[in-house]
């Protein structure tokens, strides 16, 4: 890639705008590059920025992706396909939860784990996110709170297989990874039950032993009859940091296995999204914004960037209001574009319900008769008395 410095009214169409001569975030544009399709979208960008940085040798499609189907058949068919996926994976989700509760429940009383069960009940939500990744992660968004470290530890295996797939690791790998975030948190069996739930007056031989939880883990599970020694490595190092602030060890940088940097990543977005009984849950885009602050020194840039890309900012599931004060509920991400998901649209502005509900691309609108929608906040699921789970079900 040979980036060149440009005025935005010197853009042309076919052109790949790779950077702006500001953050991403602090404009309504995508969170990665995208391509100039015409001079309409030329006007746009330039209404935002005063130059940008477009990519030189870029010889790709003059236009991104778009859905190969007709304009009248992308709701059902979409809509169908979510709604298949989200709930394949919702039994997957549950029978996997089951099967680490079973798991957890030995380890506290004292009886080995059967490890082939939870990579057994894994498979499934793993071959979802070959599927269908976007009811994968709408699912991940909208899963009942149920046991924390149960779901936490089934939610941490889908969200590394989404990231893992997403730099290319193969499936034996995925597999790996995956089984090794379901059992992270598995030497908190071993921890008092208070001490579990408590948020407030943690006095330093308390934080020790929380702290410990990593090794605990991986002590039990290297007492299994078989068991990878890299899922090992990626259970004893989770909660290592890339600037060394991390624990047990404080092992820094490429010291750190990547697959456990990757559970060290989404083990944190999705306790940040999840309730818990001393926190609230953050909205997706406010959980995005403290990993990229965390981009760099806490986690690898490059692991947070593709996290972000593969997600999007607003996730699949996700349900937000838009300028319009109109709630709307993200049903698919635009791949160059990351702010502007396809949405549908389930009440006006007035927070009354639609009829019916209205499919809406953000990033290829009727902006002359509708004016220009994008998204203000995103908002708890339940929040005007919507769910967003409705839409999957």
């Amino acid at each position: 890639m040979r980036l060149l410095k440009l005025p935005t009214m010197k853009l042309e169409p076919g052109m790949f705008i790779a950077g702006l001569d500001r953050p991403w975030l602090e404009t309504p544009l995508g969170v990665q590059g995208f391509v100039v399709r015409d001079a309409e979208e030329i006007q746009y960008v330039s209404n935002h920025v005063e130059h940008v940085y477009v990519d030189a040798e870029y010889t790709g499609a003059q236009q991104p992706l778009t859905l190969a189907v007709a304009a009248n058949e992308a709701k059902p068919v979409m809509q169908l396909a979510l709604k298949a996926e989200f709930n394949r994976t919702k039994a997957s989700f549950r029978k996997a939860a089951e099967i680490l509760d079973t798991v957890f429940h030995a380890l506290r009383s004292g009886y080995p784990a059967d490890i082939s069960a939870v990579q057994t009940a894994l498979n499934p939500l793993i071959e979802g996110v070959f599927r269908n990744q976007e009811a994968v992660a709408a699912l991940l968004r909208l899963k009942d709170v149920g046991k924390y470290r149960q779901h936490h530890g089934v939610s941490m295996a889908i969200w590394a297989a989404i990231v893992g797939r997403q730099i290319g690791l193969d499936r034996i790998e995925l597999e790996k990874l995956a089984v090794a975030c379901a059992l992270c948190d598995v030497g908190m069996t071993q921890l008092p039950s208070e001490l579990l739930d408590q948020a407030e007056n943690i006095t330093d031989p308390q934080r020790r032993i929380i702290r410990a939880h990593p090794t605990m883990s991986a002590s039990l599970m290297s007492k299994a009859v078989v068991i990878d020694k890299e899922i090992i490595e990626i259970i004893e190092n989770h909660h290592e940091r890339l600037d060394g602030s991390g624990y047990p060890r404080g092992t820094e940088g490429a010291s750190i296995p990547l697959l456990a940097r990757i559970a060290g990543l989404v083990d944190t977005y999705d306790a940040m999204i999840t309730p818990r009984p001393y926190a609230k849950a953050r909205t997706s885009y406010e959980a995005t914004l403290e990993l990229l602050d965390c981009s760099g020194h806490q986690f690898q840039a490059a692991l947070v960037e593709q996290f972000v890309q593969t997600i999007g900012l607003f996730p699949t599931g996700s349900m937000v209001e838009l300028n319009t004060g109109e709630v709307a509920i993200v049903v698919s991400q635009n791949i160059t574009r990351r702010l502007k998901p396809k949405l549908v649209i389930v009440l006006n502005g007035a927070k009354s319900h639609r009829t019916i509900p209205k499919l809406v691309d953000l990033s290829d609108q009727f902006i002359a008769t509708e004016g220009e929608r994008w998204i203000a906040r995103e908002l708890q699921s339940g929040t005007y008395g919507i769910s967003s789970e409705e839409f999957f079900i």
